[in-house]
């Protein structure tokens, strides 16, 4: 399962101490994004390997890194934590240390990310109301002495959120079986048709026959 050739890392496919992700792996991955709490028999049937096997497989993944944890989902609303908002921070650029020892003291950060572009790093943060991002926003943040500005953005609709995904997603987007293509239904009195060139050709010498 495991190897330690000292050869460099494969960015395609090799991690953490060299696991290399074959098909089988990402099989798991997959079905483990749908239920993180399947039990190792049902895994096993539903990747179609060994109950033996499948719970080798996902030891492994556990202990190469690939899977770091196992956590719970929640509804953020049932919570009470009902506004969700996006904060690009500016930093003054020699204090950059004393910015992630400040946001790391703030429980309502629920993601933080250093980015390219206008702003320096971008902040997501859950609160019950807009008055606390407000509060938040103006009234901690500016006082650190490393932000030097913000931009807020209020979430309207999360639109669609994922655990993670995986390089074979593509593959089963590109594979998947598109509709057929209607077929073409009489047009209404008073609505334009339009035909092809070669079909309208094709009539024309039948009509001239």
């Amino acid at each position: 399962m495991s190897s330690n050739s000292g050869r460099p890392a494969d960015p395609s496919g090799r991690i953490g101490i060299g696991l290399e992700l074959d098909s089988i792996h990402m099989k798991i991955l997959e079905i483990l994004r749908e239920n993180g709490r399947i039990s190792v028999a049902a895994l096993a049937e539903r990747v179609g390997i060994s109950r033996a096997n499948a719970y080798t497989r996902f030891e492994a993944l556990r202990a190469d890194g690939a899977i770091k944890r196992f956590t719970a989902e929640i509804d953020h609303v049932r919570a009470g934590l009902g506004i969700t908002a996006l904060v690009f921070v500016t930093v003054r650029q020699q204090m950059w240390k004393q910015f992630r020892a400040e946001l790391a003291r703030m429980p309502e950060v629920e993601y933080c990310a250093i980015t390219t572009g206008q702003h320096d790093a971008m902040i997501q943060v859950r609160m019950a109301d807009v008055a606390a991002v407000h509060r938040l926003v103006t009234e901690r943040m500016a006082n650190i002495p490393a932000v030097k500005a913000t931009e807020t953005v209020f979430i309207l609709d999360e639109v669609l959120r994922r655990p993670y995904v995986l390089p074979t997603d593509r593959d089963a987007g590109r594979t998947a079986r598109r509709p057929a293509a209607p077929e073409p239904a009489e047009v209404p009195l008073g609505k334009m048709r339009f035909v092809g060139a070669a079909e309208g050709r094709a009539a024309l010498r039948k009509e001239g026959g």
